[in-house]
C-alpha cells in the first residue's frame, strides 16, 4: 500500500505543475481536496461505515493531520511554481532525514551514529540539488520552501502513526480533507480571489481530478492503512520512493532536464535515506558461547 502511494504521489507532482497554470496553489488544493472528500464520503457510505461511539478523538485526529496536511501541501504547490518537479519530490522526501528528530524531541527516541551521518550526507545531496554551484551559495526559492514543507511530512507521518492505530483510517482521512478544503478554500478568497473563479477550475479538471482522486483519496487513504502496520520510520523510506517517480515523470512527462550536479546531489540524498534505514546492529560482532 505504501509503495504504490509512493508510486502515485511521485506521478502527481507532473499534474500538480500542470494544474497550476490558470488557479494559483490553495485554489488547486482547495478544489483536489473537495474532489477527495466526494470520493472518501462516497466509500464510506457505500461501506455502511460506523462512527466511533466517542468522535471527540477522532474529530481531534481529523483536525490534526488535516493541519499538517494544509501547511505541507501549501508549501509544496507554492514552491512548485519555481523549481521542478523532479527537484520537488526529492527535496519533499528529506522528510525521511527529519523524522528521527521529531522522533527524538517528542517520542525521546536517541539518535544514533548512523542517523548522524545520514543527515550529514543528507544535507551535502540536498546542497549539490539545491544550490547551483560551489560559488553561488543562494537557493533557489522554491527549493527552501519546499524544503520548509518537508518538516510538515514529517510531522504528519508521526500524527497518522498515533492516530490511524486507534480509528478508522478511512474516515481520519476523510476528515484531513475536510479540513484542508476548508483552509485551502479561506486562503484562495485571501491571496487568489481574481483567480479563483470557477472557468478556471473546470479548465484545469484533469489534473484536479488525478490529483483529487488517485494523489489525495486514494494515495494518502493508503498510507493511513498502511502505517497501522507498519512502523513510522520503515513508512517513511518506503513513501520516499516517491522522489525516484517524481523525477521519471518530470523527465518523460514534462521533458525537465536536471544537470549533472543534480542528479548527483539527487542520488546522494537517496544514499542517505537509504543508509538510514540500516539495521543498528548490522555491524555488530555476535559471538555464540561454546561449552
Amino acid at each position: 500500500m505504501l509503495f504504490l502511494a509512493a508510486f502515485i504521489w511521485g506521478t502527481a507532482f507532473v499534474a500538480q505543475v500542470a494544474g497550476m497554470d490558470r488557479i494559483g496553489p490553495f485554489t488547486f488544493n482547495m478544489a483536489r481536496s473537495i474532489v477527495a472528500v466526494i470520493s472518501l464520503g462516497a466509500y464510506l457510505i457505500f461501506t455502511k461505515a460506523k462512527l466511533p461511539k466517542d468522535m471527540s478523538f477522532l474529530l481531534k485526529g481529523g483536525l490534526v493531520c488535516g493541519f499538517f496536511i494544509f501547511v505541507g501541501t501549501s508549501l509544496q504547490q507554492i514552491g512548485l511554481q519555481y523549481t521542478t518537479a523532479g527537484k520537488t519530490g526529492f527535496i519533499t522526501s528529506f522528510y525521511i532525514l527529519i523524522l528521527p528528530f521529531l522522533t527524538m524531541i517528542f517520542l525521546k527516541h536517541k539518535i544514533d551514529v548512523l542517523t548522524w551521518i545520514s543527515v550529514i550526507i543528507g544535507f551535502i545531496g540536498l546542497y549539490l540539488l539545491a544550490i547551483p554551484s560551489l560559488s553561488d551559495f543562494s537557493m533557489n526559492k522554491g527549493d527552501f520552501i519546499v524544503f520548509l514543507g518537508s518538516f510538515c511530512w514529517a510531522g504528519h507521518i508521526l500524527v497518522i502513526d498515533y492516530y490511524s492505530k486507534k480509528v478508522n483510517p478511512v474516515e481520519l482521512s476523510f476528515l484531513q480533507f475536510v479540513v484542508l478544503s476548508i483552509l485551502s478554500g479561506i486562503c484562495a478568497l485571501i491571496f487568489e480571489n481574481e483567480t479563483a473563479t470557477l472557468s478556471n477550475i473546470f479548465s484545469s479538471w484533469k489534473p484536479i481530478m488525478y490529483a483529487g482522486f488517485f494523489s489525495s483519496g486514494v494515495a494518502y487513504t493508503l498510507q493511513m492503512v498502511g502505517q497501522k502496520y507498519t512502523k513510522p520510520v520503515v513508512a517513511s523510506l518506503i513513501l520516499s520512493l516517491e522522489a525516484v517517480f517524481a523525477a521519471l515523470a518530470g523527465y518523460l512527462l514534462l521533458d525537465e532536464v536536471m544537470t549533472s550536479r543534480e542528479f548527483l546531489g539527487s542520488f546522494i540524498v537517496f544514499l542517505a535515506m537509504i543508509f538510514s534505514q540500516i539495521p543498528k546492529d548490522l555491524f555488530k560482532k555476535k559471538y555464540i558461547g561454546l561449552k
